[in-house]
């Protein structure tokens, strides 16, 4: 059996959809009723040419509430049932490119913009930066307060993170319960204040599950663009040791990588 996602799009499909968009669904059924009486008066006109009898107005009545009933009938479910496949179009768009528990962007849609922006950044000599932040001490959450408690953690981490960050910025679910970032025009003195803004909101955010207060803190590697990154991968792998370097030295704290500005820190007891 032939699947879905083989089926090519009619190309008439998007044309119909960009007016259908422009008219708006009334007029667009009011104008195929229209169309339909027309098409319906020029056949009855026609039949009676040809048989050579018959009572035009009586055919061109009965014809014409005919056409506008079912035109204005099977228009709107047709024109509703465009807009639906659109509207499911784009949806479907949206999930493959989004994390399914935050929302945030996956990794693979990550890696596309990244590796983009990054080019750019590089052809034209601009600045940018790329951040990993890891939730601390994680599995003792899910260990203590279950995984669903995990997931909600994350979806708030994700909320907090979206609102801190500018529109251009990139935030997408790393792997887990690690998240990325990439910084389009920024320096490295920008990505660490980025970055520490980030830990500052998480360590505020005041997570409850099940009326009990649940520590939250984050650690976070900053990598900005120097001249031997040439690829996304080696820009990763720098904010990466960053991030080991700040998980080692007590956590909720913010590390530069290689050739960076160091951080400042914040240390939680546990």
């Amino acid at each position: 059996m032939q699947q879905f996602d083989d089926i090519d799009q009619p190309a008439w499909l998007p044309t119909l959809d960009h007016w259908l968009q422009r008219l708006g669904l009334l007029r667009s059924v009011l104008l195929l009723a229209l169309f339909g009486w027309l098409s319906a008066l020029l056949c009855s006109w026609l039949v009676i040419r040809v048989i050579g009898q018959g009572n035009f107005l009586i055919a061109a009545t009965i014809a014409s509430a005919c056409s506008i009933g079912l035109s204005l009938s099977f228009g709107y479910l047709l024109l509703r049932l465009v807009r639906y496949q659109q509207s499911m179009q784009a949806r479907l768009a949206r999930r493959a490119h989004q994390d399914g528990l935050t929302g945030a962007y996956n990794r693979r849609y990550f890696n596309d913009l990244a590796e983009r922006e990054l080019a750019r950044a590089q052809r034209y000599e601009m600045s940018c930066a790329l951040l990993l932040l890891d939730v601390d001490h994680f599995k003792q959450v899910n260990e203590r307060c279950g995984p669903i408690c995990g997931d909600q953690l994350l979806c708030e981490i994700s909320e907090a993170c979206a609102e801190t960050l500018r529109q251009g910025d990139v935030l997408a679910r790393f792997g887990g319960e690690e998240f990325a970032v990439f910084l389009p025009h920024t320096d490295p003195l920008g990505a660490l204040d980025v970055a520490e803004r980030l830990r500052a909101r998480i360590a505020g955010l005041g997570f409850h599950w099940r009326g009990q207060a649940v520590p939250i803190s984050i650690s976070v590697g900053v990598a900005a663009l120097r001249s031997e990154h040439l690829t996304l991968a080696q820009l990763v792998n720098d904010a990466d040791r960053a991030l080991a370097n700040a998980k080692s030295q007590g956590r909720n704290c913010v590390r530069a990588g290689d050739g960076g500005v160091g951080g400042r820190s914040s240390f939680v007891s546990r």
